[in-house]
């Protein structure tokens, strides 16, 4: 059998399987993105403003909390069963809301179920394709969260200013959905052997993952640069609640969601330009991207049209696109290379999840001081700048001056 031939039998063979991985994140990152702007729009509705930032650190401390557990748990099991029961966990956490408890517990419920499903929907991926094919596959698998992120922060903006109980139920109906469509997975054989022993064991192996990664130059820059870039995103999604009434006036919850399906948008045009222009041999081009997105930010905040702001959101998430995606494939083709792919995406999580957590942290602290949005939006434009300058610079000298 030649290589064109094996090549064509693999996709072939993979194609149902994707189809069926592909349709199940879609769904689950789709109630991800209308129950976090529910979420919102509940703390808003009970007068509790100050309590906005606080729903993405409930969301994400699940993240670094399980983060030594999760990685070894995704190679040691089929992926499709844990993501089955990563999708019921967060069917539990909606669940738990609907009945009426704290908004901001129930969340939590669902974040535990996003760090259990994220080095799994992601490791499956070198099971179904072989290294050649790996970052493409990467590539449909961002294209369709971004599409759930995109269509999630619409919609649940729609519903949350129509009928919040009825979104409730729309969300859970979705989480119930995604664990069925998980089911269509074919049943994998585990990467590895899940080791036995106290969690202080899986604690010591993770620290000795997170050295090794940090330790080689393009898994370290990936993990820093895609750190950086969620973390603003994080932070953009939490301000543009903030900043939408003061510079433009509007006080429902369906402009910010709108204008943050804008910046999905770019992110979906940056990746696809990225894929054109962008490989491993020039990696260092997705730089471009990183250092355009604090003046993008900083030109944003003292906006007060819609249609420009919305412009900028969008080259805001161009930008963002061209930077993070082929960060991303580089991660996941080094961790394939040396770690392992489950415990690799269980790393960049972990290190995401502590650069949103500080940054967000950040943004509460800044807010004591009692600055207006616009004043917080610049004033986060402008520590995204020295960041991203920062990592470019330090990315550059180990290139030594190259700016491939």
């Amino acid at each position: 059998m030649n290589q064109s031939t094996a090549t064509s039998l693999n996709l072939r063979l993979a194609s149902l399987p994707m189809a069926a991985l592909l349709s199940a994140q879609f769904v689950s990152a789709l109630a991800d993105n209308v129950l976090f702007i529910l979420v919102l729009a509940m703390i808003r509705l009970s007068g509790g403003n100050g309590m906005i930032p606080l729903v993405q650190e409930f969301f994400i401390f699940a993240f670094i909390l399980l983060a030594p557990f999760v990685g070894p748990l995704a190679d040691s099991q089929p992926k499709g069963r844990v993501m089955m029961i990563a999708n019921a966990i967060k069917l539990l956490g909606a669940g738990f809301i609907l009945a009426g408890g704290n908004a901001l517990v129930g969340y939590a419920i669902v974040g535990a179920g996003a760090a259990a499903y994220s080095p799994a929907k992601y490791g499956i991926l070198t099971q179904f394709f072989d290294p050649a094919r790996l970052v493409k596959a990467n590539g449909w698998l961002e294209g369709s969260t971004i599409a759930a992120i995109l269509l999630g922060v619409v919609l649940g903006g729609y519903l949350a200013d129509h009928d919040l109980r009825l979104a409730l139920w729309i969300a859970a109906g979705l989480y119930a959905l995604a664990a069925l469509l998980n089911l269509l997975i074919p049943r994998l054989p585990p990467e590895r052997e899940l080791e036995h022993g106290r969690a202080i064991h899986f604690l010591k192996a993770f620290v000795g993952d997170v050295r090794t990664l940090f330790k080689l130059p393009n898994a370290r820059f990936s993990l820093l640069g895609t750190g950086m870039f969620w973390a603003s995103g994080a932070t953009l999604r939490l301000l543009l609640f903030a900043w939408v009434p003061v510079a433009l006036l509007i006080n429902d919850t369906q402009t910010p969601a709108n204008l943050m399906g804008v910046v999905s948008i770019g992110i979906v045009l940056g990746a696809a330009l990225a894929g054109l222009m962008v490989k491993f041999e020039n990696i260092n081009r997705s730089l471009v991207g990183g250092l355009l997105l604090g003046p993008l930010i900083m030109a944003l905040a003292f906006q007060e049209h819609f249609t420009i702001s919305a412009i900028l959101l969008g080259i805001v998430g161009l930008a963002g696109g061209f930077f993070a995606i082929p960060l991303n494939a580089l991660l996941q083709e080094t961790g394939h290379e040396t770690i392992g792919a489950g415990r690799a995406l269980a790393v960049q999580n972990f290190t995401e999840n502590i650069f949103i957590l500080s940054m967000v942290g950040v943004y509460y602290a800044i807010e004591r001081f009692e600055l207006d949005a616009q004043q917080l939006a610049a004033l986060f434009g402008g520590i995204m700048l020295l960041g991203m300058a920062w990592l470019a610079v330090n990315r550059i000298r180990f290139s030594g001056g190259r700016r491939n």
